[in-house]
């Protein structure tokens, strides 16, 4: 008994059926024109069968999307309540806030960011092609923006609400190579900088 017929006599997808077959357990064989059954099988067992196993799957598939809906639903809370807590943590180059107590001091804590820069390159006229200057603070700046984020991301992992002490160390690097000819090749520079302070708690007084 082929298994075709049996699909088509049921009204079932022949492709899924064959799957199921094949792992079922159920004695079936393979030709040249599809699986096949024993003659004396049952195929109502067969089917009844098949039909139990795919509302079994389709049940576990729906509790799979559960699942998952209630996890993306608890992590998008969570950061939603840690974007808040980020959004409202003061930091300072100080060491205390007007109005707060410190109650908690969590250990020095430190946030990074750094980013290459093309050289700069020269006109027809000997001049240098774009601003330089205004590219670099811009780059500066958006580097130390980061650096900052970081440093109140490291801070929040700590249980904290606050940061002190803070200031910035930078690095710069005007990195080159040797070719193989002998000459030497410029590359981009390279600009760092690193956000340090200490993590702490503060209570409004």
């Amino acid at each position: 008994m082929k298994t075709k017929d049996i699909a088509r006599h049921y009204g079932l997808e022949l492709g899924v059926f064959d799957t199921w077959l094949r792992s079922s357990g159920h004695q079936y064989r393979s030709g040249m024109t599809g699986l096949s059954v024993d003659d004396n099988a049952n195929a109502d067992e067969l089917v009844n069968g098949f039909r139990l196993a795919l509302t079994a799957e389709r049940e576990r598939s729906e509790q799979d999307q559960l699942r998952r809906a209630q996890e993306e639903e608890v992590a998008r809370r969570a950061d939603a309540v840690k974007q808040q807590a980020l959004a409202g943590m003061l930091i300072t180059s100080g060491f205390n806030f007007d109005g707060y107590t410190i109650t908690k001091y969590s250990g020095y804590i430190s946030g990074d960011d750094a980013l290459s820069m093309d050289r700069p390159t020269h006109g027809w006229m000997g001049g240098v092609n774009g601003d330089v200057g205004e590219e670099l603070l811009l780059a500066l700046a958006s580097i130390r923006r980061k650096a900052l984020a970081e440093l109140k991301e490291a801070a929040y992992a700590l249980g904290c609400n606050a940061v002190i002490g803070v200031d910035f160390d930078y690095l710069t690097l005007d990195p080159e190579t040797a070719t193989n000819g002998g000459g030497t090749v410029y590359l981009p520079f390279l600009f760092a900088v690193t956000a340090n302070g200490n993590a702490v708690v503060i209570e409004r007084n």
